[in-house]
């Protein structure tokens, strides 16, 4: 079974909204400050999508661990 590109974007917005939950919970739990940890959070939200493109565009230039797949060859027709 294989996931629509919908899919894979919507469980990736709603991934980053819970590690952006987090983030925020943690510097609530840690300062006690409400508005910090909004600005923290938003922030990472934002910072944290950058990177990763950043990221995924650094790894498309690395050739390490990927294969080729062969394409099959058409059969030529004789007659």
């Amino acid at each position: 079974m294989t996931e629509t590109h919908i899919r894979s974007v919507v469980k990736g917005v709603s991934w980053r909204i819970v590690g952006t939950l987090d983030t925020m919970l943690l510097v609530f739990l840690f300062s006690g400050n409400v508005s910090l940890a909004a600005i923290v959070g938003s922030t990472e939200a934002i910072t944290k999508v950058i990177l990763f493109w950043a990221h995924e565009r650094a790894w498309q230039r690395i050739g390490w661990g990927r294969t080729v797949r062969a394409t099959p060859v058409p059969e030529r027709a004789t007659g």
